[in-house]
């Protein structure tokens, strides 16, 4: 693992004398492999969805695992909207000339050797590997083992490219000792890593913030909540509603719970109920509202959990501040939103809700690089310092201060 880093470490200098436009052309190059060897990319996916359907991963799993033709040009697209984006690196973020007489510039640059640590979703693989390019990082990648054969196939192709264009294979790779005990190694080699970004389970965050050395960024669970106001437009809440539950359950910008303003359950909650019966949701609930619709005990526990399938919980609160109090207790800091026409009562939410993205009468499923008009992600931070929200290539780079001087000496 050291001797991987190392070269890892070195082959991070190299990246630095590229320019923006070669990124750029090389990137195109990347996506263009991804299309020309779809069929292989296929036929990988093959073998990790048999071992998944094998080990009966659950559903969801499945459907984050799956590659076809369309999710593999769907790839290509991303990685040639990074290739699009204005480069990140060199810029000027402020300049000044101090008494002294020093001229002073902050200057943005990458942040070295970044490892990346996710499960199930291939398309992460090309997506980091593309911004970290863009945004001249090396990256070190941990895919989980249920997407090994899809991911190794994907790191080739994009290897193959970078090896083309005579630079080291090194500046996109996948970790040589993906165990448990390789990632504990991993975590703690500051010495040759400068950030590492877990993207998993809350076991998996966790595990990586406790015993990490290097510093971390955390794509911590997306435990997001719905609040329905009393004065809530009722069928844009419904439709909101469903939206953030049902479009895809399978992804960390999903609704978990449905909170519901008390003054109004007794009308919204049969309603929200016939909608989500009709998408086949499984629904759980606190007494208030099982004493209106038929559903299963909700528990802190299952308000506590991610399910990231179609299974969501609703719990009746007293106005605002009890849907705040809730999400205070239970929210992870991802992504939370409030149906409402009060003006007064949707910036109460926005300025007391503590999470990186809060909306007014919108899907949390919007809590993404591409929605944002960032491009793909390298994850969705819940940390409050350097990064937050869905972290795309400005994410990815860090600054210095270049001072020019004349001969300056301190008195």
């Amino acid at each position: 693992m050291e001797a991987f880093l190392k070269e890892a470490k070195n082959a991070s200098r190299i990246l630095m004398t590229i320019s923006g436009a070669e990124k750029k052309r090389i990137l195109l190059e990347m996506a263009q492999g991804l299309r020309d060897n779809t069929q292989a990319l296929i036929n990988a996916n093959a073998l990790d969805m048999k071992a998944g359907e094998e080990s009966n991963l659950s559903s969801s799993l499945m459907d984050r695992l799956l590659l076809d033709e369309k999710r593999i040009e769907a790839m290509a697209v991303a990685i040639e909207e990074i290739a699009a984006l204005k480069d990140p690196v060199g810029r000027i973020l402020d300049g000044w000339v101090t008494e002294d007489g020093l001229h002073m510039q902050k200057v943005t640059i990458p942040i070295g050797v970044i490892g990346i640590i996710y499960e199930s979703r291939p398309n992460v693989t090309s997506d980091t590997a593309a911004l970290c390019f863009k945004s001249s990082n090396v990256c070190v990648l941990k895919g989980g083992k249920e997407a090994q054969n899809s991911n190794e196939s994907i790191a080739k192709i994009l290897q193959d490219v970078l090896e083309a264009n005579d630079l080291p294979r090194a500046l996109i790779s996948l970790i040589p000792d993906a165990s448990r005990e390789g990632v504990d190694k991993l975590i703690k080699m500051d010495k040759y890593v400068d950030l590492i970004i877990p993207r998993g389970g809350a076991g998996l965050i966790k595990h990586v913030s406790e015993n990490a050395t290097v510093s971390v960024v955390k794509h911590d669970k997306g435990q997001c909540h719905t609040y329905i106001d009393k004065d809530a437009n009722r069928e844009n809440a419904i439709k909101i509603a469903i939206n953030a539950k049902v479009q895809r359950p399978g992804v960390c910008n999903a609704m978990e719970t449905l909170l519901v303003d008390s003054s109004i359950a007794e009308e919204m909650l049969p309603r929200l109920k016939e909608a989500f019966d009709a998408a086949h949701t499984e629904l759980k609930g606190d007494s208030r509202t099982q004493a209106i619709i038929d559903v299963e005990h909700a528990t802190d526990e299952d308000y506590d959990t991610e399910y990231l399938a179609n299974i969501l919980n609703i719990k009746v609160v007293d106005g605002v501040e009890g849907a705040i109090d809730h999400i205070v207790r239970f929210g992870s800091g991802h992504s939370e939103a409030i149906i409402t026409e009060n003006i007064t009562t949707a910036e109460e939410f926005l300025n007391a809700v503590d999470a990186a993205a809060v909306y007014v009468n919108a899907s949390t499923r919007f809590t993404d690089g591409g929605a944002f008009g960032f491009g793909a992600e390298v994850g969705i931070s819940t940390n409050k310092l350097h990064a937050r929200g869905p972290m795309g290539i400005e994410g990815l780079t860090t600054y210095k201060f270049k001072i020019y001087g004349n001969g300056q000496i301190r008195g």
